[in-house]
C-alpha cells in the first residue's frame, strides 16, 4: 500500500483473495497472505496541452429569458388577469381572443384508410389563447383564424423537425379542429389607475414596469450564468483524457442518484413502499447502468475542474467551506437524511473548489453570447 500512498481513492481498497484461498494459504503455511486492489486517482492529460486557458465558448441564449421580453410578458398576463370573457357572438377567431377547442389528428397517408391517430396531438376542451399561438404549434393560429364557434376546419399540418417528440418531426398530419366556445377580453384600461391591482404597492404603470424589469433582470442574469457554466464544462470534458476507476464511477453516480432522491422527496409525497423502492439497490444500479454517459462526462469535468484548481494554485477561504457545510448538514437533517460529514466536507469543498475554477476560466475565456 505504501507505494499508492497519498494517490489511493477513499473507500476504494478491496480484497482481491478469495476466502477458500486465504484459508488454504494459513492452514498450509500459518500465515495470512491475500492480495489488495486499489484504484489510484487517475491522471488527467489536456488535448491539448494547456488547452483550457485560452478557451472560446458559443453560449446559447433561450430568447424566452430576455429580461425586457419576459416583463412585457409578465406584464400582460397580469393585465389580462383583470379582465373579463365575453361570448364572441358575430365574427370568426381573432388574435386577442380566446376558444375552447376540440383537436384531433391523423397520419396522412396514399391509403386513407391506413390512416391512424396521433393520441399526443389529440386534446379536448383545450383553452387555446391565441396570444400564445406558435407556443402550441407552429403556424397552428393561422390555420384557424376566422373559425367560429360551433363550426369546424380541417387542414394538413406537417410537423417540424425541431418538434421536441422525436417520433413526430416531419410527420406529415391532418389535423381537424372544433371550435366549442368563443370569448374576447374585456379589459381594463393599461393606467395608472390600476397600477396596485397589478402589483401591489405600485402607483403608477411604469413603476410596475420598473419593478419586473428588475426581477427578470436578476432571472436573466442568473440563467446566463448557468448556460456559460454549462458551455464552459462541456468543451472542458471534451478536452481531457482519463481512465476512470469503478470506485469513482459509482461514488459519483449514487451522489447524483441521491440528490436527485432528495429533490423528488421535496416535491412529492412518497410512500414507504415506494421510498423503500428508490433506496433500494436495484433502482441505484438502474441508475448507474442507464445514466453512465452522464455520469461519465460529469467525473471528467469534475477531474478537469480540481486540475486546473491545483495548476493555477487557486485557493477557497475557509469561512466559506464552513458556512456551506453547515448549510448541507441542514438540508439533510431537515429531510431525516443519513450524511457523513467529512465526507459533506469534501463535497462542499469539491462544489467551492469548482466555482473559483469557473470564475478563473471566464477571466481568461473569449465568451460569445448568441439568441436561439
Amino acid at each position: 500500500m505504501s507505494s499508492v500512498s497519498g494517490r489511493a481513492l477513499e473507500d476504494s481498497v478491496r480484497i482481491s483473495t478469495k476466502f477458500p484461498e486465504m484459508e488454504s494459504t494459513y492452514s498450509s503455511m500459518k500465515s495470512l497472505r491475500y492480495d489488495v486492489i486499489v484504484d489510484v486517482a487517475p491522471e488527467v492529460k489536456w488535448n491539448p496541452e494547456g488547452g483550457y486557458k485560452n478557451l472560446k465558448i458559443v453560449v446559447e441564449i433561450d430568447k424566452e429569458i430576455d429580461a425586457q421580453t419576459a416583463a412585457e410578458h409578465e406584464l400582460r398576463r397580469r393585465h389580462k388577469a383583470l379582465g373579463a370573457l365575453r361570448i364572441v357572438t358575430e365574427r370568426g377567431l381573432e388574435v386577442g381572443d380566446v376558444a375552447i377547442l376540440d383537436i384531433s389528428a391523423t397520419t396522412i397517408e396514399q391509403d386513407e384508410s391506413a390512416a391512424q391517430a396521433i393520441p399526443s396531438a389529440e386534446s379536448k376542451g383545450f383553452q387555446f389563447d391565441t396570444e400564445d399561438g406558435d407556443k402550441v404549434l407552429p403556424d397552428f393560429l393561422n390555420s384557424i383564424t376566422g373559425i367560429k364557434r360551433g363550426e369546424s376546419k380541417s387542414f394538413p399540418y406537417v410537423f417540424p423537425d425541431s418538434w421536441e417528440q422525436e417520433n413526430l418531426r416531419g410527420l406529415r398530419a391532418q389535423f381537424t379542429v372544433d371550435c366549442k366556445e368563443l370569448f374576447y377580453r374585456d379589459l381594463p384600461e393599461l393606467n395608472d389607475s390600476i397600477a396596485d391591482k397589478i402589483l401591489s404597492g405600485c402607483s403608477t404603470i411604469e413603476q410596475v414596469k420598473e419593478i419586473l424589469l428588475e426581477k427578470f433582470l436578476e432571472v436573466e442574469q442568473t440563467a446566463k450564468d448557468q448556460a456559460t457554466d454549462n458551455a464552459i464544462l462541456d468543451q472542458l470534458h471534451r478536452m481531457v483524457e482519463v481512465g476512470i476507476p469503478p470506485s469513482l464511477f459509482e461514488e459519483q453516480g449514487r451522489q447524483l442518484y441521491g440528490a436527485q432522491l432528495l429533490q423528488i422527496q421535496a416535491n412529492t409525497k412518497l410512500s414507504e413502499q415506494q421510498l423503500a423502492y428508490l433506496s433500494s439497490s436495484k433502482a441505484v444500479n438502474e441508475f448507474l447502468q442507464n445514466q453512465r454517459e452522464n455520469i461519465t462526462s460529469i467525473i471528467k469535468q469534475n477531474l478537469a475542474v480540481g486540475d486546473i484548481y491545483k495548476r493555477e494554485n487557486l485557493q477557497v477561504l475557509t469561512d466559506e467551506v464552513v458556512k456551506e457545510v453547515e448549510n448541507s448538514i441542514s438540508e439533510f437533517k431537515r429531510h431525516d437524511q443519513d450524511y457523513d460529514e467529512e465526507r459533506v466536507k469534501g463535497q462542499v469543498q469539491e462544489v467551492l473548489e469548482g466555482s473559483k475554477v469557473l470564475e478563473w476560466l471566464k477571466e481568461h475565456a473569449e465568451i460569445q453570447y448568441i439568441t436561439k
